[in-house]
């Protein structure tokens, strides 16, 4: 297994100078995080993991080892996770409306990267995603799919139950530019095939909810 996945990792870094072909990493970074400290006092994504790194830097990290290019998105208020994720090489985007739900977020992302070849979607919140089960999912995508429709969305599979990230190739453009309200983009996965990928990673299926979760 390690040798293919090793190989989808490099045909996408290798494609990051063919402009509109590459599969680019977009993160999401600009929710509150109420679910973990409900007074606002301590934000989750700036909680350190047992290894010291904040939680976003980790789930950060772990895109820019797979895709060739990561757009972060984060809240106009949010100075602190916007430096830190500049200086890991993301390209930052400052969503005005990021507080009107996650698919908000995402449109705006994708409006910045609306010439990339794909989309991988990643939650910054969830840092123990492997680099290589994201490379695959941009793989995926990024290797015909997009243009014959019959794989444009990857999903990663572990011990039966799907996680994230998601990919998406150029087929679902305009549908991410007109995403509206919370749920993200699972409108969109609920009505187009989508190209389940079985993955020895637990990490796709690991979210940072709660302070617990920390450990």
């Amino acid at each position: 297994m390690a040798a293919p996945t090793a190989a989808i990792a490099s045909a996408v870094v290798a494609d990051a100078g063919a402009v509109g072909s590459a599969v680019v990493g977009v993160l999401l970074a600009a929710g509150r995080g109420s679910r973990f400290d409900p007074t606002g006092e301590r934000y989750k994504l700036l909680q350190a993991l047992p290894n010291g790194d904040p939680v976003v830097v980790a789930s950060a990290r772990a895109l820019l080892a797979a895709v060739p290019r990561v757009f972060a998105v984060v809240r106009p208020e949010d100075a602190a996770t916007a430096g830190l994720l500049r200086g890991l090489g993301c390209e930052v985007v400052v969503c005005a409306n990021a507080g009107d739900g996650m698919a908000a977020s995402l449109a705006c992302a994708v409006q910045h990267a609306r010439d990339a070849g794909g989309w991988l979607i990643a939650l910054a919140d969830m840092p123990y995603v492997q680099p290589a089960t994201m490379a695959a999912l941009a793989g995926a995508v990024g290797q015909g799919g997009s243009a014959s429709g019959t794989a444009a969305i990857a999903a990663p599979v572990h011990e039966g139950r799907r996680g994230n990230p998601v990919a998406f190739g150029r087929t679902h453009l305009q549908a991410l530019l007109a995403l509206a309200g919370d749920q993200g983009a699972r409108s969109i996965l609920k009505n187009n095939p989508v190209n389940e990928l079985t993955v020895n990673d637990p990490g796709i299926l690991q979210d940072i909810d709660t302070p617990s979760d920390i450990q």
